[in-house]
């Protein structure tokens, strides 16, 4: 009996080692700099804005850059971001006339590409969009 409790635990743990490994393995690098495009309004020129994100383990930092009404790019830090294995996750709080707004962003990353969807609250009403970025060449 001793044999097999011995054996059966070398190999639950050679099977956590190799799931550790895998998983390390698949964890995609979200650091680097991101663009993606909206409509502008009212039929205007397409709006750009730039995600620069930094992963440390589980933790992701970083900054949405985005044109605003008066053309000047606004700069906002991004909040709780996280990092879990492909997926990402982060929100985006901006202030604009005395109002808050918040963004919640959760994407997979693949490649030089991140899929997701961004979910806020306007006017009452939650809302839900798809998103796509794509990493800049020279941030790779």
């Amino acid at each position: 009996m001793k044999n097999k409790t011995s054996s059966l635990l070398k190999h639950l743990t050679l099977a956590v080692l190799l799931a550790a490994t895998a998983s390390a393995v698949h964890a995609a690098d979200a650091s680097g700099t991101w663009t993606w495009s909206t409509p502008g309004r009212n039929g205007g020129p397409d709006r750009t804005t730039t995600l620069t994100l930094k992963a440390d383990g589980e933790k992701l930092t970083g900054k949405v850059s985005s044109p605003g009404r008066d053309g000047a790019t606004t700069d906002t830090p991004i909040a709780n971001g996280k990092v879990e294995g492909d997926k990402i996750s982060f929100i985006v709080v901006r202030e604009f006339n005395g109002r808050s707004s918040t963004n919640s962003y959760s994407g997979t990353v693949a490649d030089d590409k991140i899929t997701g969807k961004s979910e806020t609250v306007r006017n009452g009403e939650p809302q839900s969009h798809d998103w796509s970025a794509k990493r800049t060449a020279d941030s790779k």
